[in-house]
């Protein structure tokens, strides 16, 4: 282990982790997290989405022996299914990494999204960080609730803050916090996307907690229905 990499458990530095469905409020809570803590934002999501959005024809990824076309991988993710965890590994430990040399505390959302993901990133983790300072956060919320919230979700272009639906917000264009266009996420939020996406969730996600679990790690689970600021003052306990 290098020096920058043990300094970041001499410091406590903190990893916190918020799994759960499509529409949970993984972003919002994590940026709530983010600004109330301290903590860089490492959004799982962003970094796939620069990735492969981007990607040009014939263009891949070598990781150890396997090369991944960039394309192919786009077409997974624009279609709900999640991309190769082998991929999705490499691209997190790079920027975990990255953070951790940097003394950067951190919380992520949505991320491990496998099993073969888990196993390739939480070794990383502890190494860097210490399992004594990696938390974890469940955010539970029922399927028919989290394909309404993703029915009705929409960013604003610019930063791709998520914009809460409600009597309030239902006729903004603009984002009340950088003024750009608000827009809906093309293909990935189409309910019959949102519902590939759910079943993802449930057989591919959803056994990452059992295997945390057995590894030593706490879940914190919360209800994820509630107005977000009510969610928040959940997940901002499980923190401490």
């Amino acid at each position: 282990m290098g020096l920058k990499q043990s300094m970041a458990k001499i410091n406590n530095q903190q990893i916190i982790i918020i799994l759960g469905p499509p529409g949970a409020g993984k972003g919002t809570q994590a940026t709530l997290l983010a600004d109330k803590l301290g903590l860089f934002y490492f959004e799982t999501s962003k970094i796939i989405e620069q990735k492969v959005m981007n990607a040009d024809r014939g263009e891949v990824e070598k990781v150890g022996d396997k090369e991944y076309d960039l394309l192919a991988e786009k077409k997974r993710w624009e279609e709900g299914i999640l991309c190769s965890p082998p991929l999705v590994a490499l691209w997190v430990n790079q920027r975990i990494r990255e953070l951790a040399e940097q003394g950067e505390s951190i919380v992520i959302a949505g991320s491990p999204r496998t099993l073969p993901e888990t196993k390739g990133i939480m070794p990383a983790m502890a190494e860097f960080y210490g399992e004594e300072n990696i938390k974890v956060i469940l955010l539970e919320l029922k399927a028919e609730d989290s394909l309404w919230r993703n029915s009705h979700r929409r960013i604003c272009q610019l930063m791709r803050h998520p914009i809460l639906f409600n009597k309030e917000t239902e006729k903004l264009t603009k984002c009340p916090l950088d003024g750009s266009s608000l827009i809906r996420r093309e293909k990935l939020d189409d309910p019959e996307i949102i519902k590939i996406r759910l079943r993802e969730y449930q057989e591919r996600t959803l056994p990452i907690v059992d295997y945390l679990e057995k590894e030593g790690y706490k879940i914190t689970k919360i209800d994820a229905s509630p107005a977000p600021a009510d969610v928040f003052n959940n997940v901002f306990e499980a923190t401490k």
